[in-house]
């Protein structure tokens, strides 16, 4: 399978503003794009890359004053498997588990473990550790959170979004990773591309999007309680403790979002013929 990403996205600067951005996919999927991967600015702007104490990829640059413009466009090779299930898989004692892990185990910024630590145990103490008690929790928070676009707010902590029973897909995924931690299951919040594949297709503008990975028998597994089944096509961006480490754009003195478009859509072969026809 072909996925088509990219993203078009402007900002209005009164002046000169340092920015860093995360729109780069990560490390992870190197292999699978197809050609090149540029990020295209407004003419004039230098910008270069570095990574992260995560590992993710984040671009450096001065914005200069008037427009920035921002875009990419490329082409994403993909299994077409849907996130994978695994039942079987244990959770590890604290004692066991890698020490590059164990800071996902801690609070950060929007995930105020210490805040649902009683609720947790009360609700997910009497499951089995290991998949069933990580599924238990992706269906609460899935369950518990409204979504809506009009929900969000950038500010909201795992606590608040348990409480006022709304957001947005970052709402979901707070309060999903807070809960896994409270749990002794390192969890981290990732950031990508996730289109319509699969599944009934989404009205709604096509936006990034916010899932999470928890650490069960050594690796890493995806959940998603926004949506809460395996979906088809995820192309990770970032991972982090939360949106604090993974936000697309940070600017260092004002700069207004101008234009946001965000492409995520598979290619079908009738659009993969052209696009090697143009490429000839």
């Amino acid at each position: 399978m072909k996925i088509r990403a990219g993203y078009d996205i402007a900002f209005q600067c009164s002046y000169a503003v340092p920015m860093v951005l995360m729109l780069t996919t990560h490390p992870c999927r190197d292999g699978d794009i197809l050609g090149d991967q540029f990020m295209s600015f407004s003419p004039g702007v230098d910008a270069r890359d570095f990574f992260d104490p995560y590992g993710n990829i984040c671009t450096r640059l001065v914005a200069p004053p008037g427009m920035l413009e921002v875009r990419s466009d490329f082409v994403v090779g993909d299994s077409g498997l849907p996130d994978e299930v695994c039942p079987a898989a244990q959770q590890w004692d604290v004692g066991s588990l890698p020490r590059e892990v164990l800071p996902f185990l801690l609070a950060s910024r929007y995930c105020d473990t210490e805040k649902l630590s009683n609720l947790a145990w009360s609700l997910f103490g009497g499951i089995q550790g290991g998949w069933q008690r990580a599924q238990a929790i992706c269906d609460y928070a899935h369950d518990r959170i409204e979504f809506g676009y009009h929900h969000a707010r950038g500010d909201r902590t795992a606590s608040e979004g348990h409480k006022e029973r709304r957001g947005v897909c970052r709402d979901f995924a707070h309060l999903a990773v807070t809960l896994s931690r409270c749990m002794n299951i390192p969890a981290r919040y990732c950031t990508g591309y996730l289109g319509d594949i699969g599944v009934p297709i989404d009205p709604a503008p096509m936006d990034f999007s916010a899932w999470y990975e928890v650490f069960l028998d050594g690796r890493w597994f995806t959940l998603d309680a926004r949506h809460n089944h395996p979906r088809i096509g995820r192309i990770v961006i970032a991972k982090g403790r939360d949106a604090a480490d993974v936000a697309i754009s940070t600017a260092f003195g004002p700069a207004l979002l101008a234009r946001f478009r965000v492409i995520t859509e598979e290619l079908k072969q009738a659009d993969q013929d052209i696009q090697l026809r143009d490429a000839a």
